[in-house]
């Protein structure tokens, strides 16, 4: 099963859900972590895993041969990103903005236009325990998060439980994360900010198709507004974790809670015997 965890705003407490709950079930089913949110990930801090290999994300971009290149322009017209400019009869290349289409290429009456990679991340893996995890990492001034996603998610498992630890926010990293999942957890705090982003987020996994559910952190903070809000689109609400300062001290050592508090293994693995139960009852109801 591929489970996403999701927020519509940095900082609620993603990091946090998918570490515990991997840890809890990592001695009862394989669990594999993918640590998706390539601009800044920080799973690893958690999860302490040993890494074994690392290889390069790469895009295709344009190389033009200017003993062939006539000046036309049709390059730079089909180029949605404006990757390619024409000066002075000669086309100027942007690398840092080619989506790696192909479309130059192909359109070039010249056949003056070939590809070439250009690094733009890269993903390792390792071990965690029982834990196989994987992270991605764009690297500096490249704006381009999804194909390093697309990268990491390659390398999901086909059997057991995978955990996806999702860019913040609504865009397009983030659907990059979400697609193909069988589940998003939605991570949000009882705060104005939070609601909001929650409905953001909300309306992005409804359009998405993927069934779906919350966990609120710091639940002893804020108001009611966003448990009041899931009760009227009847969002199931499955874990709420109080705040409390010995919780945060231990995130700020670099540990888990079901590490430091044993007490806190069965709610994560309740957690996931919930999402179970949802997945099971949203395949019956596509069904029928």
């Amino acid at each position: 099963m591929l489970v996403t965890v999701a927020s519509g705003k940095g900082g609620t407490g993603k990091t946090t859900i998918v570490t515990n709950l991997a840890l809890a079930l990592a001695r009862k089913i394989p669990v594999q972590v993918l640590d998706c949110d390539v601009e800044e990930p920080n799973a690893h801090l958690f999860l302490h895993p040993v890494f074994q290999e690392e290889e390069e994300v790469t895009l295709p971009v344009p190389e033009v041969d200017n003993t062939k290149c006539n000046g036309c322009g049709k390059c730079s017209e089909v180029c949605a990103f404006h990757a390619l400019a024409v000066a002075g009869g000669k086309v100027i290349t942007f690398p840092e903005m080619c989506h790696g289409c192909g479309g130059c290429a192909i359109v070039c009456p010249q056949g003056a236009i070939t590809e070439k990679p250009y690094r733009i991340g890269a993903v390792a893996r390792g071990q965690a325990g029982k834990i196989d995890f994987v992270h991605g990492k764009i690297d500096v001034g490249v704006p381009l998060a999804p194909p390093v996603i697309r990268a990491v998610k390659r390398l999901a498992h086909k059997e057991g439980l995978t955990l996806i630890d999702a860019p913040p926010g609504t865009s397009c990293p983030v659907v990059a994360a979400l697609k193909g999942s069988d589940f998003c957890l939605l991570v949000t705090e009882p705060t104005p900010f939070g609601l909001n982003d929650l409905k953001l987020a909300v309306g992005m996994v409804r359009e998405l198709g993927i069934p779906f559910a919350v966990v609120i952190n710091r639940s002893t903070l804020g108001d009611l507004r966003v448990e009041r809000y899931c009760r009227q689109e009847k969002i199931p609400v499955l874990l709420k974790i109080p705040f409390d300062k010995r919780y945060a001290a231990t995130y700020a050592r670099g540990r888990c809670l079901v590490e430091d508090y044993p007490d806190w293994v069965p709610p994560f693995v309740g957690l996931w015997q919930e999402i179970e139960r949802l997945v099971s009852q949203h395949a019956r109801a596509a069904g029928n």
